[in-house]
């Protein structure tokens, strides 16, 4: 196991397979909220679920609305169990607080470069920590 040390943004833990996405992702129009399937056409994954996963992307993008996709996807539970970012925008920030998903940014290596989909990890957002399971 590795731990990879960060920042906390959202509080909580959770465990779970990582998708991860070189691409940020547009929660408004980007992913159905109420099957939680990545529906933006050229994104990488486009037709995959975020739902039940640890969503590892460098950053969201597009509209403040996004925030309250995620929380839609929570209520849903569509969601993904954790999120990890390079650096968490507001967007997801907060969508990501009010949905009670844990989330780390700011880790000491490229999370996108670090971890691959498929690999269990778990997020401490509580102490900003990723640990990697091989």
């Amino acid at each position: 196991m590795r731990i990879l040390r960060g920042r906390g943004i959202s509080k909580g833990v959770a465990r779970g397979l990582a998708l991860v996405s070189s691409q940020p992702i547009s929660f408004l129009g980007g992913v159905d909220a109420n099957t939680g399937v990545v529906i933006e056409k050229n994104h990488e994954l486009f037709g995959k679920s975020i739902a039940g996963r640890v969503l590892v992307f460098p950053s969201g993008k597009g509209s403040t609305v996004g925030t309250y996709v995620i929380y839609q996807l929570s209520k849903a539970s569509k969601a993904p169990l954790a999120i990890v970012n390079r650096l968490c925008e507001p967007i997801v920030a907060v969508g990501a607080i009010i949905s009670g998903i844990p989330a780390v940014d700011n880790l000491e290596v490229d999370p996108i470069k670090e971890l691959k989909s498929g690999q269990e990890v778990e997020v401490d957002g509580t102490n900003g920590l990723v640990k990697v399971f091989d």
